[in-house]
């Protein structure tokens, strides 16, 4: 709109520089003045669907190999919808135990071979089985553990539901202190 005004005030002569001072232009003028980055952020609330997309994204992403944590956004959500406590608990769950499962699928991809070596950290995971994965959720050795359990060819639909319980127990603590 304010092009197609400049444009009309070109082609009849008259200078654009010099509109008279609206309430519109100077809208215009100190928006102009701030980074489109804050333009974009301002007043700016997450409806509750695409928050917990974000909050599902971020828990599968920080349960694979990658560094990342989902607390964070966990507490976030619960915090600006926290109508949304449960179904915020169940997409956290369910995004990281997910995202567990596609560290164990890399482990299962892996051949086995034996060595002294693996045999000697795997031998605790092995005298546990799949109960052991209620530790998946400690940041350093959880996601080690996925891949280990999906090395040692562990039953999937158990390893899946003590993942699940394990991330389950860390998310409702940190629910817990959101709300």
């Amino acid at each position: 709109m304010r092009r197609y005004r400049q444009q009309s005030l070109r082609q009849s002569g008259r200078d654009y520089r010099r509109l008279p001072r609206t309430a519109s232009n100077r809208r215009a003028k100190s928006s102009r003045q701030r980074t489109p980055l804050a333009r974009a952020c301002n007043n700016v609330v997450m409806d509750e669907s695409l928050s917990l997309w974000a909050l599902f994204a971020s828990s599968f992403l920080a349960a694979t190999l990658l560094p990342g944590g989902s607390e964070a956004v966990l507490f976030g959500v619960l915090k600006i919808h926290p109508q949304q406590y449960w179904l915020a608990l169940a997409v956290a769950t369910l995004g990281n135990t997910l995202g567990g499962m596609s560290s164990y699928l890399i482990g299962r991809l892996f051949p086995q071979k034996l060595t002294p070596h693996n045999e000697k950290y795997l031998a605790g995971l092995r005298r546990y089985g799949a109960p052991a994965l209620l530790a998946a959720w400690v940041p350093v050795i959880g996601d080690p553990l996925c891949v280990a359990a999906g090395w040692l060819r562990m039953n999937p639909w158990w390893s899946a539901l003590f993942m699940a319980i394990g991330k389950f127990a860390r998310y409702w603590v940190v629910a817990g202190i959101a709300a």
